[in-house]
């Protein structure tokens, strides 16, 4: 399964999200990509809006109602949404025992930054009104995982109440591709190109510099942030992006772990129900979050 699910990201996703197709075809395609992706059995979906921002929930058999995982999904900020992510957004609230919120942030180019984070911010402030900011978690894969830390870190300087953990997966933090893992591990990923992802980060940036804390929260200042969990695949270009912010954060008195899956590439918890070192991501990603929301 792991040789099947690797060649066919290499031959059907890898030429996808490329600079030569056009945007539009990159977001069908992610929303095709999204059928890999399972829902946990018996889930209760609903459509909602959460101060402007559209909102998938998800309810997994077992959810406590008291208890809530805010997923910002990846897609270079140009492309993603519930229909590539829900599945993803599904396990993981499974695996935390919480309710999972999917907002649909505003993507790039139409809407550079901060169109995301602001989107990211007023879902919180909402989830608020209803939640114990300590039974709610934040996670996100690649970009979601940039826009999770760039969150938490605008939610600390506004004086807002912190949320219990954050959980990032494959988390694309420096903007700026200044990673050694950018160029060394080129022909290894089977899933992102590095002139891809630079392409979205332009869209994204707008005139700001790539290297900006505000578009890279690697370079931020990071303390008094929740405990993090990164998780990563050893063959992806954006390893350096996950080793160097477990290092970053560690210096700023945080606590945080990361967990590299061997021979595992992008966001492969997208497979999950599929491939058992997915299960295995988000089981433990999960008893982190759960871990936290319970403290």
């Amino acid at each position: 399964m792991i040789t099947a699910l690797r060649l066919a990201t290499r031959l059907l996703f890898k030429p996808l999200l490329s600079t030569w197709v056009p945007l539009a075809i990159q977001r069908q395609g992610s929303k095709a990509a999204g059928l890999l992706s399972r829902v946990p059995p018996g889930t209760q979906s609903s459509r909602l809006d959460l101060n402007g921002v559209p909102m998938l929930r998800l309810q997994p058999p077992a959810a406590q109602a008291d208890r809530a995982v805010l997923f910002l999904h990846g897609g270079a900020y140009v492309l993603g949404g519930a229909a590539s992510h829900a599945g993803l957004a599904g396990q993981l609230g499974r695996a935390a025992g919480a309710v999972a919120y999917l907002p649909e942030y505003r993507l790039a180019p139409e809407h550079p930054y901060p169109a995301a984070l602001d989107d990211a911010l007023a879902a919180y402030r909402r989830l608020l009104q209803q939640y114990q900011p300590d039974r709610i978690a934040i996670a996100g894969d690649s970009a979601g995982g940039n826009l999770t830390l760039a969150a938490a870190i605008a939610i600390r300087d506004a004086g807002l109440p912190l949320p219990a953990a954050l959980a990032l997966i494959s988390p694309w933090t420096d903007l700026s591709l200044s990673g050694a893992s950018i160029r060394q591990r080129a022909r290894r990923d089977p899933m992102l190109q590095a002139s891809w992802i630079e392409a979205g980060a332009r869209l994204y940036a707008g005139s700001l510099p790539l290297d900006d804390p505000r578009i890279s929260p690697l370079f931020a200042v990071l303390h008094g942030l929740p405990p993090l969990m990164i998780h990563v695949g050893s063959e992806e270009i954006l390893y350096s992006d996950a080793e160097r912010l477990a290092q970053r954060a560690a210096d700023a008195g945080v606590a945080a772990s990361l967990h590299c899956y061997d021979g595992m590439w992008h966001d492969f918890q997208l497979n999950a129900g599929l491939l058992a070192q997915a299960d295995a991501s988000i089981a433990e990603l999960g008893e982190f979050m759960r871990r936290h929301l319970a403290a």
